[in-house]
């Protein structure tokens, strides 16, 4: 499998745009597709700069419903006219910050040709399937930080019913893919035991010099190393809890920065 990173929060050179936001191109042995699409159209541009051809992709996944991974979801169905895009029947509800700023997704996409709104689960091809897990119980509660969901007139903690993972089996691996882990990295990994994770794992509002986010960050990071699993992650992990992690982790903890490619 080889992971091209279209869009991450850094990038190797400046000749490549960052933004905060996540877009993934995944060539396996029998598909390619994009993973999420950035908050811009950059993240074609930068697709052009590395010679990856988005035409070729024959599926598109939206991780959930945050303009930091579907902005540029419609770049993509412009320049892609055959690919179905897989985005959760919950990804187009009213997201808001905890400053009230709508982070939802652009409406227009919404009325787009070749939307696939996906359930709880859903079975791409073999080896290939999505799942929200909204149905198993999250052992590690979770702190939405604000985040929420306008339901009517009222504004609830967002419970990420609109989140889903991409799971892809092959050559004996599981590779799990995951945009934010909004429902939590930690449950993430009980649910699926994945050989490779790849994304993001939203402690960015964490600060590694108070005690309290310190010792969240040092749990999380030995639960980490008790799975057998490879780790890839940027975006909204955030730099400074990139660093405290990676002083434990070491090799089990590899970053995401625009314009890399992942052989995996």
């Amino acid at each position: 499998m080889k992971i091209t990173v279209l869009m991450e929060n850094t990038a190797i050179s400046p000749e490549f745009t960052a933004e905060h936001g996540l877009s993934l191109f995944v060539e396996t042995d029998s598909t390619r597709f994009l993973f999420d699409a950035g908050q811009s159209g950059a993240f074609a541009d930068n697709a052009q700069r590395l010679g990856v051809d988005l035409k070729s992709a024959d599926f598109a996944v939206l991780s959930h419903g945050h303009y930091d991974h579907g902005g540029g979801m419609l770049r993509f169905l412009d320049r892609n006219r055959r690919a179905k895009l897989y985005v959760n029947q919950n990804a187009f509800g009213i997201h808001r910050n905890a400053a009230g700023r709508y982070i939802g997704l652009e409406p227009m996409l919404a009325e787009r040709g070749r939307l696939v709104r996906t359930g709880d689960e859903c079975t791409i091809a073999p080896g290939l399937t999505l799942s929200t897990c909204n149905q198993l119980p999250r052992p590690v509660p979770t702190d939405p930080g604000g985040l929420t969901e306008q339901v009517g007139e009222f504004l609830l903690p967002d419970e990420f019913l609109h989140e889903q993972y991409l799971l892809v089996e092959e050559h004996g691996k599981r590779i799990l893919f995951s945009g934010c882990s909004h429902k939590g990295i930690l449950n993430i990994l009980h649910w699926f035991r994945p050989d490779v994770l790849v994304g993001g794992f939203h402690f960015m509002k964490m600060d590694p010099q108070l005690p309290e986010d310190a010792r969240r960050l040092e749990e999380a990071a030995q639960v980490l190393l008790g799975h057998k699993t490879l780790y890839y992650t940027g975006h909204c992990t955030g730099e400074a809890p990139y660093a405290f992690l990676k002083a434990r982790m070491g090799e089990r903890l590899m970053p995401l920065t625009t314009g890399q490619k992942i052989q995996i």
